[in-house]
């Protein structure tokens, strides 16, 4: 509730600023993201920024023909930042009800799924149910782990929370955890494409909740519709003019 008085407070005492700002022309678009979540943003190697949301971000500023900064965040929920003016947009959130509180959003990037993982022999499902007196592993500060202490683990759910997914993955394949909540994509990449996870699956039905959202997009401060509706003008032209198709398809996303 404290985040949410905070987020009401900025946007009233910023929106007048953004306002007037609005008429000056745009040559770049700061982008926030927290780089330790692949395959959607990480560092390689060489320390460059790559992944899905990467992509697209690049792919949206050469579409508005603008210059692209990323701003490295620690967690990605930083609305006090957004706020600040420490950067412009945070890319890649599900845009759920409590997040609308603190900021707008352009329209959907990509579909947004969540699926139970563990053994195949296990039997789990993603119920209450099934799940009660196991130890379900989630990211920190992610949609999932909200979902999972706010309605599993009341009712008898253990819920451990990691800071680094590959943590998360080694304590699923030594038996540390039960299952965990995740992402096709990202669990596709760091175990069930490997050796590791010959013996794991996605166990049941996706699981769907307000509190997880359906889809990614990108965050912006209320009053700053301009850039909103850019951000949405620019989509649509790389969706019609086939470069969203070419970005997204290596990452086997379930898009219609």
């Amino acid at each position: 509730m404290a985040l949410i008085h905070i987020c009401v407070v900025l946007a009233l005492l910023l929106s007048v600023d953004t306002v007037a700002a609005a008429d000056q022309p745009r040559d770049e678009i700061r982008f926030a993201v927290a780089a330790q979540f692949p395959p959607f943003q990480s560092r390689n190697p060489q320390g460059q920024l790559v992944g899905l949301n990467i992509d697209l971000g690049n792919a949206l500023c050469v579409q508005l023909n603008v210059r692209c900064i990323w701003v490295d965040q620690v967690v990605v929920e930083n609305f006090p930042a957004l706020e600040a003016r420490q950067f412009d947009a945070i890319m890649g959130m599900a845009p759920t009800s409590k997040r609308r509180r603190c900021a707008g959003f352009t329209d959907t990037l990509y579909p947004f799924t969540t699926r139970l993982v563990g053994r195949r022999a296990s039997g789990l499902t993603p119920s209450v149910k099934s799940l009660k007196g196991k130890r379900v592993g989630v990211l920190l500060g992610s949609n999932r782990e909200a979902f999972a202490r706010s309605k599993w683990a009341p009712r008898g759910v253990i819920v451990k929370s990691f800071w680094l997914n590959d943590d998360l993955v080694r304590s699923l394949v030594a038996g540390e955890i039960d299952a965990t909540l995740q992402g096709p994509v990202e669990i596709r990449e760091a175990l069930l494409d490997t050796d590791d996870g010959q013996d794991f699956d996605f166990l049941g039905q996706p699981v769907s909740a307000e509190l997880l959202g359906d889809g990614v997009a990108i965050a912006v401060r209320k009053p700053d519709t301009a850039l909103r509706n850019e951000l949405n003008l620019a989509l649509e032209q790389l969706i019609h003019n086939g470069e969203y198709l070419r970005i997204i398809q290596p990452y086997r996303l379930d898009v219609p």
